[in-house]
């Protein structure tokens, strides 16, 4: 990515004490004082990024881009304990007190779409708007879907390279298989699931992957990826959430407008999901982008949800 502009750049970061250990980083970019956002990033466990600061405008933006717990340069460092979604709720309630907003915007895409809705669902009064893209709903349903059953319909090659490094009797779980290998305490195993499953899930997120390959041996000293180990544990926990809350609690963000963001061809999280939130959530708006899958780059994506922020923004605004 080119280096980005001088505006985009944070105007400040810092590192907040949560409790249980952990430090959390956030990052302010735009304008201080502006209209107050909050970006989720997915995973879990993937950190924020320089081109999410993108989505918004920092002239007019007051956003704060946070590391959850376990994640980018939050300490420590891929440390799943006390690391839940209720954890993750009260940390967003942290950052909002110690910055002092009264109320904002939240958005966030596939796991941040989790987290943005399980807190909305939590705090109602303290959003004014969600922008959510590639709308997941933390059921073990999407996850099987994800890593199993949609990848043998669709990426049939994919789905038995993933399976191929495992021992033949644990492929007819692979799932279960990495999970248990991704939260385990042998470092060498670890380290060689997260490279392949980190493959995998690329591959999985774009329309039209340019590497679709499984690495099928890791050297054991090898750096982990980050989110699969993160990943594995809130899967594990079938991420802290009861089946069907998010749904159930739906109709808790009556008050909040909001715009789904959906890639039609997306494999990890597909529209079902946005499509069953939007017909309970009526003051959402669904916008499917046609040939897109569920990358954030995926072409149209971006650009759709820059046009959220920017309308919701105008119209939190204007009520304030």
């Amino acid at each position: 990515m080119k280096t980005l502009p001088e505006s985009f750049r944070p105007f400040d970061a810092r590192m907040l004490a949560v409790g249980d250990g952990h430090w959390i980083y956030v990052e302010e970019v735009g304008k201080k004082g502006g209209r107050p956002i909050v970006f989720l990033h997915g995973g879990p466990g993937s950190g924020a990024q320089a081109l999410h600061r993108t989505l918004f405008d920092p002239a007019r933006d007051h956003v704060f881009l946070i590391d959850q717990r376990g994640a980018g340069r939050s300490h420590p460092y891929l440390s799943c304990h006390a690391n839940t979604t209720a954890h993750l709720i009260a940390d967003l309630e942290t950052v909002r007190e110690h910055f002092n907003v009264a109320r904002w915007m939240v958005v966030g895409g596939s796991w941040g779409s989790t987290l943005a809705l399980a807190y909305a669902e939590r705090f109602p009064e303290r959003v004014n708007a969600l922008v959510l893209r590639a709308l997941f709903l933390g059921t073990d349903e999407e996850v099987a879907w994800a890593f199993v059953e949609g990848p043998q319909i669709f990426r049939p090659e994919l789905y038995q390279a993933f399976c191929a490094p495992l021992p033949e009797a644990d492929r007819h779980d692979p799932l279960a298989s990495y999970v248990s290998l991704l939260t385990g305490p042998e470092r060498s195993e670890r380290t060689r699931a997260a490279h392949a499953w980190n493959a995998y899930e690329r591959a999985l997120s774009e329309l039209a992957p340019r590497h679709a390959s499984i690495p099928q041996s890791v050297d054991a000293g090898a750096r982990l990826p980050p989110t699969p180990i993160i990943e594995a544990h809130y899967i594990k926990h079938s991420f802290f959430l009861r089946p069907g809350e998010l749904l159930a609690n739906a109709h808790r963000l009556h008050d909040i407008p909001g715009t789904i963001v959906q890639g039609r061809y997306d494999l990890l999280c597909p529209p079902r999901s946005a499509f069953a939130l939007a017909s309970v959530w009526p003051s959402a708006h669904l916008e499917i982008i046609d040939h897109a899958g569920h990358s954030m780059t995926e072409q149209g994506v971006m650009e759709a949800m820059r046009r959220a922020v920017t309308a919701l923004g105008d119209a939190a605004h204007q009520h304030a």
